[in-house]
């Protein structure tokens, strides 16, 4: 059984203590990949108090949303491109779904494709939730999303069904449209995914997939925030 979640009043309270503790990693002259989502809102804004007192320098932050990108420059951070640092030290970002293996489901805030990209670049991935976001077994908390091209949109959809998915277009009959202008199917399987590794497998081969979420042996250390303290999670020794 996945552990209960956090009263409401607290899960706040345990996403900022995550964030802020992913923070403390960042030294002077890093290169940092800056999340997307509600947890890794926290973390860019710790990142950028700690950048207008004077307590970082000479960072290079790479964001991995408009959203962030917006935060970020409104912070003073310095912002830069993965074109131009296609290696960072650092990514922090939140998860929808922690495995015990540590693998996860990112997306439901639609930048799955350049989270990805960015965090596949960094030496380290801090990974920050509250205790709601662990589970046993990937998909029976979160949908998996899948972003596509919109014109292979209804044959992916088939594809999809047919590997055992219910669909959902993100937005219904106004659907959202990720940064990269390309829509997003929501997937969920009965009883969670019995084998994350063959169905990224299989997603990874399909012409129209743009990007999946299924972060598959990326993170480097889950930072869990409780009410009390930081639970830091690393992945078992091969």
């Amino acid at each position: 059984m996945p552990p209960c979640p956090p009263p409401p009043s607290t899960t706040e309270d345990c996403k900022r203590r995550a964030a802020e503790a992913a923070v403390a990693y960042v030294e002077n002259g890093m290169v940092v990949g800056l999340g997307t989502g509600s947890t890794a809102t926290y973390a860019t804004a710790k990142l950028g108090a700690l950048w207008q007192d004077g307590a970082l320098s000479a960072l290079v932050c790479i964001p991995t949303s408009e959203k962030t990108a917006a935060q970020a420059r409104a912070l003073g951070l310095p912002l830069g491109e993965l074109a131009s640092h296609p290696r960072l030290d650092l990514a922090i970002d939140g998860a929808d779904e922690v495995d015990l293996r540590l693998n996860l489901i990112k997306g439901m805030g639609g930048a799955l494709v350049r989270e990805k990209a960015v965090e596949r670049a960094a030496r380290r991935f801090v990974v920050i939730v509250d205790p709601s976001k662990r589970s046993a077994k990937l998909g029976t908390l979160s949908p998996l999303p899948v972003e596509v091209l919109p014109e292979a949109r209804p044959r992916l959809a088939l594809t999809l069904r047919t590997l055992g998915a219910q669909v959902t277009l993100r937005g219904g009959d106004r659907p959202f449209v990720s940064d990269n202008g390309n829509p997003i199917l929501d997937c969920r399987f009965d009883g969670g995914i019995d084998d994350p590794a063959a169905l990224a497998h299989r997603l990874d081969r399909e012409v129209g997939v743009v990007g999946h979420g299924l972060f598959l042996g990326m993170a480097t250390e889950v930072l869990v925030g409780h009410p009390d303290r930081i639970e830091i999670l690393r992945p078992a020794p091969a």
